[in-house]
């Protein structure tokens, strides 16, 4: 294999004449896991796609293994030995896992499945740590982080030699992210190429060999990882720091003001186990610790999804044991929730950006109509405002923008309702930086106005700058509160493995 496997020269790409890449010259080695950093619009997916061959240059060339190729299909470009999972997954949801993963696979001269495929299939989910994952459920019935790992799966089941991974971790947790990047390691071994793309540093961090930062559609810099400080990294993203992504921090919120959220003693089968915490108005409180310690299930708790939850949860005094959700985002109570997976829990697809606004409104309206009233419609576009929300037109599918301002429809259907608290699960996932600040900026002036906020994130940058208090969860509990100088990176690592820093031990 070439020492630079995939090598691009000079290439440009414009779309109605905008241009999405301009003149990249760009290469990746085999053994090596390359990372693509920049925001929204830089370009790196305009870059997965020429190499995927979903798309084609204007000008310039690709060559893969020293050979000069132009690919008119994806198939041509995996008969090449190049396979790519883009953020959005490709999964057929009403096959099996097994048929997901194989459907690509040899056949033989009678147009037969080679014998063996579903044992390599097994083997290829095991390796990416899904073992849980029968070959014959239907992938519509997984969650977002089972239906990761199935296509992580049959990347690795068609055996690569470019892998390219578009947010392939996103919504992973912390365990099986560690359980991927080993297969990533085992695959570097083999001679695999592999670039990465995340918005994530600390991922960025643990697993990549050298860095390209893409900025309006160039080329800025390539380098060995390590070599440059995550604020620098940051910078030649989007030009400025990363303190300058997160408002000032703020004065703490006095004892005296009044709690909104309150929950006590709650449990939940075993995984929940008498958990209790608090929310004042004005607070941002965050919700840290490893994956699936309970903080999702605390908010699903609170929201009314579970049932047979028992303790104390009240908002405002007032009891919303056994309330559902229709109930709980009235006005006289004023619950909102931005869930995990926008794509499936937070919108509609197949509706406008208009429809999908007023959505959460359904429940208010009578005959469940549409129609806002004046005073929700001048606040939904105050929100549109506020949010810097991009799209060509509300009638236009909601499916058509991109992935952070489709999470800003979502925040603004939920906002135009004024709730007294908002409870939202790692609502920046998979967005870029830029369109992080929009959404930290808003938080912030939420909390000012007197919402309690609720955030349950797996960024610990968010927790430590955004937060005024956190919750870290372990094992369905509150293992520890942090706030004040005690929230800090160390802190919330030593609390979500339930272990106590040396300085505290000495004090």
């Amino acid at each position: 294999m070439a020492d630079r496997y995939v090598e691009l020269k000079s290439v440009s790409k414009s779309y109605g004449g905008v241009p999405a890449l301009t003149m990249v010259d760009f290469r990746c080695e085999p053994g090596r896991v390359h990372a693509i950093l920049g925001e929204n619009g830089a370009g790196k997916s305009t870059l997965m796609k020429l190499l995927a061959g979903v798309i084609q240059p204007d000008a310039g060339t690709i060559a893969i293994g020293g050979q000069t190729v132009r690919f008119s299909s994806p198939r041509e470009a995996a008969e090449q030995g190049i396979m790519c999972m883009f953020q959005e997954l490709s999964l057929m949801p009403h096959l099996s896992v097994g048929d997901n993963i194989v459907l690509a696979a040899p056949r033989t001269r009678m147009g037969l499945m080679e014998r063996g495929v579903y044992r390599e299939a097994r083997e290829a989910l095991d390796l990416v740590g899904a073992k849980s994952i029968p070959l014959g459920a239907r992938v519509s019935g997984l969650s977002l982080s089972e239906r990761q790992l199935v296509e992580i799966a049959k990347a690795v089941f068609r055996k690569p030699k470019l892998l390219i991974l578009d947010e392939a971790t996103s919504a992973l947790t912390s365990e099986l992210v560690e359980t991927v990047f080993g297969v990533l390691r085992m695959l570097k071994e083999q001679g695999v190429a592999i670039l990465f793309i995340s918005h994530r540093m600390h991922e960025v961090d643990a697993i990549a060999d050298s860095i390209s930062v893409f900025r309006n559609g160039k080329h800025i810099e390539t380098f060995d990882a390590g070599a440059r400080t995550t604020d620098e990294i940051v910078g030649l993203m989007i030009g400025r720091s990363l303190e300058e992504l997160f408002p000032p921090r703020r004065a703490p919120v006095p004892d005296t003001v009044p709690i909104v959220l309150n929950v006590s003693n709650v449990s939940w089968g075993s995984q929940l186990i008498d958990v209790s915490l608090s929310a004042r108005a004005g607070e941002i409180v965050g919700l840290g610790g490893l994956d699936a310690q309970g903080q999702q299930q605390i908010m699903h708790a609170v929201f009314g999804v579970l049932r047979g939850v028992t303790g104390t949860i009240t908002l405002n005094g007032k009891g919303l044991n056994g309330l559902k959700p229709p109930r709980v985002k009235q006005s006289d109570i004023g619950l909102a929730l931005v869930p995990e997976d926008r794509k499936t829990e937070g919108l509609i697809p197949s509706m406008s950006v208009a429809q999908n606004l007023r959505l959460a409104v359904l429940g208010r309206a009578p005959f469940g109509l549409l129609d806002l009233n004046g005073n929700n419609e001048a606040r939904l576009q105050d929100l549109i405002e506020r949010l810097a929300l991009t799209y060509g037109s509300l009638d236009d599918p909601v499916a058509t923008l991109s992935g952070g301002n489709q999470q800003k429809v979502v925040l603004a259907k939920w906002l135009v309702l004024s709730p007294k608290c908002l409870l939202l699960m790692d609502p920046t996932r998979g967005i870029d930086l830029p369109t992080k600040a929009q959404i930290y900026r808003l938080l912030a002036e939420l909390a000012a106005e007197g919402m309690a906020v609720i955030l349950q994130s797996t960024d610990y940058e968010e927790l430590i700058h955004l937060c005024d208090r956190v919750y870290v969860f372990y094992r369905g509990s509150v293992a520890k509160e942090l706030k004040g100088d005690h929230l800090s990176a160390d802190a919330l690592i030593a609390a979500s493995m339930n272990v106590r820093l040396h300085v505290e031990a000495r004090t």
